[in-house]
């Protein structure tokens, strides 16, 4: 991954930047990109205070609308498309975005998709797939960003396992490369403000795969009161994220996702003819900073969760949203 920023101003645009991605991809674009080279794009202007006190600019668009896709992209020399979280709906709403863009002459676009979406039998890479292929046909310049698990969510439920002094879940014994969404957002600003990116596919994951036994023995530790991990069948789980308030679709789409891992789905591949892509090292001054996909930095959000009172259920998501 690049360190090296752009060297000509180019206008970049962020979609979704309203969404839990979307928000630190701008917040890490601003650390090195002036507030009046991005653009924000939000499906609801009346939530973008906070971006348009930033000094960026904002545009309200519908992925189901075209004609305002026509009019924030209109001289966007890169952008960013996060994945729709209309799950069953993004093939449409990708080819929307996908055309504007080449309408537009949008000279790079890079795209959030998931951890070797290509090979994975999840339920969630047929979209990616599909949005892959239609960014090839389109001849548009593209790199794929595809993302792995969020460790948010494995630590959003601590609160309640710490409750009941229980992990539950469906992984069995799979391994899971989680990292924050803080990291996987420094790394679409690094694609953004490369010199050179076309073309390149990047598989990012956390550096160190644990189990949920694993997690689960860590949060005992930091706690210091007992945390078990329970695995249920995938159904059973898929019940008890409903039952904890998660929406039907959103927890089938996370239990499907906890028994992949048993596959190796969560887990990055090192190909025998390239390197793996990581997160990258954060340049400041020079200086790298260690990433947050270690297991290392992943106690410390695990601490922050154990200290908390109450669950929270809004930090979960699929991965690439």
């Amino acid at each position: 991954m690049p360190d090296q920023p752009m060297p000509l101003r180019r206008r970049l645009l962020v979609t979704g930047a309203n969404g839990q991605l979307g928000r630190l991809v701008i917040d890490a674009l601003l650390k090195t990109v002036p507030a009046a080279w991005i653009t924000a794009t939000v499906r609801d202007g009346g939530t973008a205070d906070r971006l348009a006190s930033l000094g960026v600019q904002v545009r309200v668009v519908d992925y189901d609308q075209p004609a305002t896709l026509d009019e924030a992209f209109a001289g966007i020399d890169r952008l960013l498309l996060i994945s729709s979280s209309a799950v069953g709906q993004r093939i449409a709403q990708h080819r929307n975005v996908i055309e504007a863009a080449r309408r537009a002459g949008v000279k790079l676009l890079a795209y959030t998709s998931l951890l070797h979406a290509d090979t994975s039998p999840l339920g969630l890479a047929a979209e990616h797939r599909e949005t892959e292929a239609m960014l090839r046909a389109s001849g548009i310049p593209a790199v794929l960003l595809r993302n792995g698990w969020y460790t948010e969510n494995e630590t959003a439920s601590i609160p309640a396992a710490l409750a009941h002094g229980v992990i539950l879940g469906s992984a069995g014994e799979g391994r899971i490369s989680s990292a924050s969404r803080a990291d996987y957002a420094a790394a679409a600003a690094a694609v953004l403000t490369a010199a050179e990116e076309e073309g390149r596919i990047h598989e990012l994951a956390g550096d160190e795969p644990c189990t949920m036994a694993q997690l689960a023995a860590e949060v005992s530790r930091q706690a210091g009161r007992p945390v078990e991990y329970t695995d249920l069948p995938e159904a059973d789980y898929a019940t008890a994220l409903v039952q904890a308030g998660l929406p039907q679709g959103l927890a089938s789409l996370l239990a499907d996702s906890a028994v992949g891992s048993i596959q190796g789905c969560a887990v990055r591949r090192r190909p025998a003819a390239q390197p793996a892509h990581r997160p990258p090292d954060h340049a400041a001054g020079g200086k790298r900073h260690r990433r947050p996909g270690n297991f290392s930095v992943k106690r410390d959000r695990i601490e922050q969760a154990v200290e908390q009172r109450q669950p929270d259920w809004s930090r979960f998501a699929i991965p690439g949203s």
